[in-house]
């Protein structure tokens, strides 16, 4: 099952700053389930990013790797290094190493000091194991209901300001009960079902026109 949809999941920076390299080292990704909401189904469920070899694509992080503050593409604060995973842990980690102009200096002083406590990290997913109600997923490890994702590509780690809950929702807030990539996903769901009336519409006009022809014939 293909899911191209953008998310982006929290966790605490729990690594030690090396000031000698401007380094602190991250883990940006777990196995916490994040509770999502399928518009297709009108159903929630629980979403895992799956941590066993061969379900996560480094190679973006290893290739082009950039720490932003706040996912701003616009607030260059530093390079990811050394993304791996830790299938015994079933994290991944890294170095974000802050670069040194003023900008990325405040934010670097704001996570030595602790101010900024904060990581998370953009992904997209690519293939999902769905796990029913009662059943467990392909590895032994989860029970359903829940969907894993088996194939998925983080873009960019970030210092965050506000972390969400990531066992309530990614973007959530204590006002609003929807997520905006699940506001997203909404729209583009409402889209393509608007270019399936449409193309339901022209094909009734192409069935009309063919049935005419074949009387005047």
């Amino acid at each position: 099952m293909a899911n191209k949809n953008t998310f982006y999941r929290e966790l605490a920076i729990d690594g030690v700053v090396d000031d000698a390299s401007r380094t602190v080292d991250v883990s940006f990704s777990s196995e916490s389930a994040v509770r999502r909401y399928d518009w297709r189904t009108g159903e929630y469920y629980n979403e895992i990013l799956g941590h066993e070899p061969g379900n996560v694509d480094l190679t973006r992080l290893e290739t082009m790797g950039v720490a932003l503050f706040n996912h701003n593409v616009d607030f260059v604060v530093g390079a990811v290094l050394d993304p791996e995973l830790d299938v015994n842990e079933h994290r991944c980690r890294a170095k974000i190493r802050f670069d040194t102009d003023d900008e990325s200096e405040k934010i670097y002083q704001k996570v030595k000091s602790g101010t900024l406590k904060g990581i998370s990290m953009m992904y997209q997913i690519a293939n999902l194991e769905i796990v029913k109600d009662g059943e467990k997923s392909t590895c032994g490890r989860h029970n359903g209901p829940c969907r894993i994702a088996r194939k998925w590509t983080p873009y960019e780690v970030s210092p965050v300001s506000i972390p969400a809950d990531p066992n309530v929702g990614v973007g959530r807030s204590a006002a609003c009960d929807i997520s905006m990539e699940e506001l997203e996903e909404f729209r583009a769901w409402k889209r393509s079902e608007k270019e399936k009336e449409t193309v339901s519409a022209k094909n009734a006009n192409l069935l009309r026109e063919l049935e005419i022809l074949e009387m005047e014939g």
